[in-house]
């Protein structure tokens, strides 16, 4: 697991050190040279889609994602349980619903290139069913150490 998650980190790092030179590029290009060039700007939403959905889907750990704590920190062990079950059994039921009608549609985004590079945008678009599977998975994690009891007597901070 630890492996998986530096080769997450890595790949994450990757795509941002890529973005900055993109960005680096599109800057020089445009106020240096005086001539900028069409393809950073595309080059650059590409990649800051795909740093925010990689990021989303493998490199932020579920206890670091934004909550309501309120309710959380007010309640008991078993309170916290049918909480913990229950949301991930919506988070995950919904992105596992969702998942299917996602593929496809980003599947048939391959008949279309982006306007400038021509990536298709099924490739542009792939991460967010990275992010879906991602969803599903951690929320079968999540159901799993709340039917065994683990980390629920932790206060959720923000």
């Amino acid at each position: 697991m630890r492996r998986l998650t530096s080769t997450a980190n890595a790949i994450g790092g990757t795509l941002f050190l890529v973005l900055f030179a993109v960005f680096i590029i599109q800057i020089t290009a445009r106020f240096v040279l005086h001539k900028p060039l069409p393809w950073t700007d595309e080059a650059a939403v590409i990649l800051y889609i795909w740093v925010i959905l990689w990021a989303a889907a493998c490199v932020v750990p579920t206890r670091e994602h934004v909550v309501f704590d309120l309710v959380w920190n007010s309640v008991g062990h078993r309170a916290r349980q049918a909480m913990q079950i229950v949301g991930n059994l919506l988070i995950g039921g919904l992105a596992l619903v969702g998942l299917p009608a996602s593929w496809d549609y980003v599947h048939f985004m391959a008949r279309e290139g982006t306007p400038v590079l021509d990536i298709p945008l099924m490739w542009v678009y792939l991460p967010f069913v990275l992010l879906m599977g991602a969803l599903v998975l951690r929320s079968g994690w999540g159901i799993w150490r709340a039917v065994k009891g683990e980390g629920l007597t932790e206060d959720v901070r923000v």
